[in-house]
């Protein structure tokens, strides 16, 4: 059971989840340094105001860390563009021809040749082509998502993916649903692995607790620099997250 509420905290918006766990958490979260507190069923607000006030100066870093971070120009799906794929930049080549479909290829190592009809506008382009990012990112996860829940001993129901502004994925561990961040499919592979095996872990563990912890330190040692790496990676433009968001 998971009650969720929303403070102004210091001046700060601050999503609040009362949860069945011993610890209190507080966390801040790309892109735009999201506050977000976790707090045992049995710690009052002001104890959770407390905590966020005594942890303010560490929250007004981080926030202004990501505010800072690189970030991808809004896309407008033309040639000369870079498009990141699986980590690799590539050179957007759009052609324009008289079929009514599309077609979207690597060429080399460092070009998308992206063949539309010639009166495609750039919405459409884009969809097609976060169609083809959605396409490829599960033809990577579906063999590496088996092997790691066989080598953890543990299932899912079901996975997906879909656009997320805050998080690289998420785990429901009572429903054993794991989603993954569309965004990944621009992100190195070690990075996917990363998110793969802390989501899954989850299943494991639902807390981030010693128990999770210590099913990441066992299977990918050095996680937490692969992790600081992928938070460190271009993230998409505010405007093209709001628009897949919807």
């Amino acid at each position: 059971m998971v009650n969720t509420e929303h403070h102004i905290i210091g001046g700060t918006p601050v999503e609040v989840r009362w949860k069945a766990i011993k610890n209190l958490h507080v966390g801040v979260y790309p892109p735009v340094g999201q506050v977000r507190v976790a707090a045992p069923l049995s710690v009052s607000l002001d104890a959770v105001k407390l905590a966020v006030l005594t942890r303010m100066d560490w929250v007004r870093r981080k926030q202004a860390r990501f505010l800072a971070q690189e970030r991808q120009t809004q896309r407008q799906y033309v040639s000369g563009e870079t498009h990141f794929v699986f980590g690799r930049p590539l050179r957007l080549d759009v052609i324009h021809w008289d079929k009514k479909v599309h077609r979207i290829e690597l060429i080399g190592s460092d070009r998308l040749r992206y063949s539309v009809p010639a009166d495609t506008t750039p919405a459409v382009r884009r969809r097609w082509l976060e169609n083809w990012y959605k396409a490829r990112l599960r033809e990577h996860v579906a063999p590496r998502l088996e092997h790691w829940s066989s080598h953890l001993g543990v299932a899912t129901e079901t996975w997906g993916i879909r656009p997320m502004k805050t998080k690289w994925g998420s785990c429901n561990p009572d429903k054993k649903i794991v989603w993954l961040n569309l965004e990944l499919a621009k992100n190195p592979v070690g990075a996917i692995e990363y998110v793969l095996l802390h989501e899954l872990a989850h299943l494991i563990s639902p807390r981030h607790d010693e128990r999770f912890i210590k099913v990441l330190d066992d299977n990918m040692p050095k996680w937490r620099s692969i992790r600081d790496e992928l938070n460190q990676y271009p993230l998409a433009a505010w405007e093209d997250l709001q628009t897949l968001a919807r």
